[in-house]
């Protein structure tokens, strides 16, 4: 922990999620190597659901329905439409939703399986039938939706249980178009080896002593997706 409190694993895991982002986004500016930026980018989703695993177990006073859960919840559906326009702008042919709905019904799933009870199990069932209803359009589909879920079991039990968010997540990664494209090869299998390690490498990185401060990653890092697609856009509109 850091001085003021914060985690600073977790900091550093957003740091890391976000920089991943970035690199899997700039094949849209440079193409030649957009193989290699794609398999960087699996890090990416999979780093950010464990945050969202990791703010959900940190010990809270009350039960789900706080202050802070429903403006957590206001903020992620807030971005989810706030990231629509430049997404689709910066890739035009996507048939799939930005990747904030994901997070945030990993959230509501995540919710449930943290709180037990009448209440959880509403947000859980809310956030699986959600989730299969836009499959299709489901960015990471159900898979991806019930990530943050088994990441919060692998932070609360160790061992064995980290494979079942690696599972997961080349079951969320099956679906792309890249691997459907290119077929069973060494690219896809490569594709799908960094995929089962992207949580496996989080929460390593979550259960390591740190000494040193990691800048914090507050409220303006919702902004950071939305922002750095409508810049990407804007450059390669420039080019």
């Amino acid at each position: 922990m850091s001085p003021q409190g914060r985690d600073a694993n977790l900091d550093l895991i957003k740091w890391l999620a976000m920089l991943t982002m970035l690199l899997d986004h700039l094949r849209y500016l440079w193409p030649q190597a957009a193989d290699w930026l794609f398999i960087i980018g699996r890090l990416a989703f999979p780093l950010f659901c464990l945050g969202i695993a990791a703010n959900v177990a940190r010990p809270r006073s009350g039960g789900v329905y706080t202050d802070d859960n429903v403006r957590y919840l206001g903020w992620m559906a807030a971005f989810s439409v706030i990231s629509e326009l430049p997404y689709h702008l910066l890739s035009s042919d996507s048939s799939t939703l930005n990747v904030m709905p994901s997070l945030m019904l990993g959230l509501l799933i995540v919710w449930g399986a943290h709180h037990r009870g009448r209440d959880g199990f509403v947000l859980a069932l809310a956030g699986v039938t959600v989730a299969v209803l836009i499959q299709e359009r489901l960015m990471y589909g159900v898979f991806g939706a019930l990530l943050p879920a088994a990441l919060l079991l692998a932070i609360q039990r160790p061992g064995p249980v980290w494979l079942l968010p690696a599972a997961l997540c080349v079951l969320a990664n099956s679906r792309s178009r890249w691997v459907a494209e290119w077929e069973v090869q060494p690219y896809t299998l490569l594709i799908m080896f960094t995929a089962f390690a992207a949580p496996l490498l989080g929460l390593w990185l979550l259960r390591r002593v740190r000494h040193f401060r990691v800048w914090p990653v507050k409220r303006w890092g919702y902004w950071f997706y939305p922002g750095h697609l409508a810049a990407l856009h804007l450059i390669r509109s420039l080019s």
